[in-house]
């Protein structure tokens, strides 16, 4: 492709850009707070979120109308809807699910599952910023929280998975890497790892507003998931016993 062409196409295709924007609902129920975003083109225009417990099934479709009424849109021009597929609560999962699949079938949209690990790295690396490790964590119950590591560019460097976190948790890692840890779990395990200088602690809480670009970027990518089929990921069947994250294999 010369020079010439290649001009043509990134002028058509930031012209179709502004003639067809792309709008996607965001669904974050996984956790204790409830996160509905509408985002266009990869960023947020409108947001509702609550901390309050157990609003979560009275708050989503509501919140979705009022984001479309702000942002002055009808539900026929949105292009997908994407959901927090987990790990996290499993009525939280559920209610956001449901509402996600159900907005789908009715307007004929594809869905789009983003795991809500990668949600919360990606909001602590747009913060942070730094080449290092991060490590989201959920607080599953007592000291077993649900995580993965992620590298600066979100290549996932350990699988979802959940740990009872203790004194020798991270420990080979720590002592050469620096990992920044991350989620509703950090004040948890802070008082654990916070021995290690190489360990750094954000207490990112997960939001519709860190799905916006990772959401629009899988719809570029056409990864989207298969309507009828698709669950949550509840992550509930292990019974973590043993620390696993020991190193980087």
């Amino acid at each position: 492709m010369n020079a010439e062409i290649a001009n043509i196409v990134e002028i058509f295709f930031k012209i179709n850009k502004i003639v067809n924007p792309t709008y996607i609902i965001n669904i974050e129920t996984a956790t204790e707070i409830c996160s509905i975003g509408l985002s266009k083109n990869g960023k947020t225009i409108a947001l509702r979120e609550q901390s309050q417990p157990n609003i979560h099934s009275q708050m989503v479709l509501p919140a979705i109308d009022e984001l479309l009424q702000e942002a002055n849109i009808d539900k026929k021009d949105l292009n997908a809807v994407a959901v927090s597929e987990g790990p996290g609560s499993y009525t939280g999962l559920r209610i956001g699910t449901s509402t996600a699949k159900g907005l789908c079938y009715a307007l004929e949209i594809p869905l789009i599952a983003i795991s809500t690990l990668k949600i919360i790295a990606y909001g602590t690396l747009v913060k942070q910023n730094k080449q290092v490790f991060y490590c989201p964590m959920i607080d599953a119950r007592r000291m077993e929280v649900y995580l993965a590591i992620f590298d600066n560019q979100l290549n996932m460097l350990q699988e979802v998975h959940n740990e009872i976190i203790d004194d020798d948790s991270f420990a080979s890692i720590l002592n050469e890497k620096t990992i920044v840890f991350c989620g509703n779990a950090v004040e948890k395990v802070k008082p654990i790892l916070g021995k290690y200088p190489n360990a750094i602690f954000e207490n990112i809480q997960c939001s519709a507003d860190y799905m916006s670009f990772l959401s629009w970027q899988q719809f570029n990518n056409q990864q989207f998931v298969d309507l009828a089929y698709f669950e949550p990921f509840y992550l509930k069947a292990f019974q973590s016993a043993v620390s696993k994250v020991k190193g980087l294999k």
